[in-house]
């Protein structure tokens, strides 16, 4: 259930788990939207709360560290420092009917803010819980998989004519590159893979998997 659906007073004495879908605003190549990494984070939220007694899926961070990403159009960043002091003011204002607090995070770049977050919030005595997508074997932006969860997710934010491959070398190959000048210096177009062959179907049996890893992850379950 959404947090925002309830009263305070609806809440008051509870014990819940609050989960935070945290995405990005970002280039997805040219046939994904700039929200991708944002739905598929709320997509898993709601998931588990379809599944899990007891969680509430708060609004979602929309705009996270997305500085690889920059040159490309659209995309926002609120770097890598703003957003775990984000995370952490959260879980600091965060009342006693929140027993859990878990971030379902679904963009990389998030990483480091998210381990900051964490050793911060451990450090004061309060526990934020961190889910990323993963998924063996997948491609690492804007490929097969994103796109097949996205033509699952909103078919009609996908634009299939435009979809082209892009750099298809594993992201530990790139990731040197990626350091120095993020994504556009490897990759002109911005995909770090090939959406080719990408099916609404293989989206729902993608997100399936991923729900239910966090689900295991949360629920023990």
């Amino acid at each position: 259930m959404s947090l925002g659906s309830h009263t305070s007073p609806s809440l008051a004495g509870g014990s819940h788990t609050l989960l935070i879908p945290l995405g990005a605003t970002e280039q997805h190549g040219p046939h994904l939207p700039l929200d991708t990494d944002t739905r598929i984070a709320a997509a898993v939220a709601d998931g588990i709360a379809a599944r899990v007694d007891g969680t509430l899926v708060a609004p979602a961070i929309a705009i996270g560290a997305s500085g690889e990403h920059a040159g490309f159009a659209g995309t926002l960043s609120i770097g890598t420092r703003v957003l775990a002091d984000v995370l952490i003011e959260i879980v600091r204002t965060a009342g006693p009917e929140f027993e859990r607090i878990v971030v379902v995070n679904a963009h990389g770049g998030n990483a480091y803010a998210l381990r900051a977050a964490a050793a911060t919030c451990a450090a004061e005595g309060r526990s934020l819980e961190v889910w990323s997508v993963r998924l063996p074997g997948a491609d690492a932006h804007a490929g097969r998989t994103e796109t097949s969860l996205m033509l699952h997710l909103a078919p009609e934010a996908v634009q299939l004519d435009a979809a082209a491959a892009g750099n298809t070398e594993p992201l530990d190959e790139l990731l040197p590159k990626m350091m120095e000048g993020g994504v556009r210096e490897v990759s002109p177009n911005g995909v770090l893979g090939d959406p080719a062959g990408a099916s609404a179907e293989e989206g729902r049996a993608l997100l399936a998997s991923l729900v239910d890893d966090a689900v295991v992850q949360i629920a023990g379950g």
